[in-house]
């Protein structure tokens, strides 16, 4: 069990440290991709350490896609705290792996999701909570609802979630969706503006995703269809026994 937990973990630690290093990295040179481009480095990367991993650790890279699992129940409280550690750890040394590579006239600053001077901090953090609603929501769906018909796809859909948060928000918010995301460059850059919207907002997001996939589909029991014989709906589902 401990050497499986450590595989997890480093599988984590290496999803998020791509994250951070790839996405922060795209911002420190903005001019060069645009919105466009820096969406699409948080999301093909996530995209691609999901498919890389995702059999090892369910590829979650994100503190708050953790926080959804644990509340319905579907990881260990120690295997989170597991998973939680080697994301920080993972966020904080891509920052400082930047911060090691990158010329000195590059303005790191730029890659700390800060909440935009049109929007107050109660939108900003009802806006990280519907984008990360969207993002759990589109990871139950197809990586952990074993009835799901995308599965084999499911890092390129979460990758592509991603990838449409950050264009429809990144300007206000940074569009983090991820605790690890914001805490590693902030701590870094030592900057700390409104970070517990950050905080907050994900892990909200996330747990009403997950708890409301789980009792929607995942647990729910299956109602009679309109028209039709309720006797075979009685049949246990897949994964599922007769006594469950």
């Amino acid at each position: 069990m401990e050497y499986d937990a450590l595989r997890r973990g480093v599988a984590e630690f290496v999803g998020t440290f791509a994250l951070i290093f790839i996405g922060m990295g795209s911002i420190a040179f903005v001019d060069s991709g645009g919105l466009v481009g820096v969406a699409l480095a948080h999301g093909l990367t996530i995209a691609i350490m999901a498919s890389a991993v995702g059999h090892i650790s369910g590829g979650h890279f994100n503190p708050a896609v953790t926080f959804g699992f644990l509340v319905t129940r579907r990881i260990a409280p120690t295997l989170a705290a597991v998973y939680w550690l080697a994301q920080l750890a993972g966020a904080v040394l891509g920052a400082l792996a930047l911060r090691a590579t990158f010329p000195g006239e590059v303005n790191l600053n730029n890659g700390v999701p800060v909440l935009h001077s049109t929007i107050g901090v109660g939108s900003g953090l009802l806006l990280e909570a519907i984008l990360t609603f969207f993002l759990v929501w589109v990871i139950f769906a197809t990586a952990a609802d074993p009835g799901g018909a995308f599965k084999s796809i499911a890092g390129l859909a979460i990758g592509l979630t991603i990838t449409i948060d950050i264009l429809a928000a990144g300007p206000l918010t940074g569009a983090a969706m991820n605790p690890a995301r914001a805490l590693g460059p902030e701590l870094v850059q030592n900057i700390w503006d409104d970070f517990w919207v950050y905080i907050v907002g994900p892990a909200v997001g996330a747990a009403v995703a997950a708890l409301a996939y789980d009792w929607l589909y995942l647990r729910a029991d299956r109602l009679p269809v309109v028209g039709t014989p309720a006797s075979g709906l009685d049949e246990p589902r897949p994964g599922e026994t007769a006594l469950s």
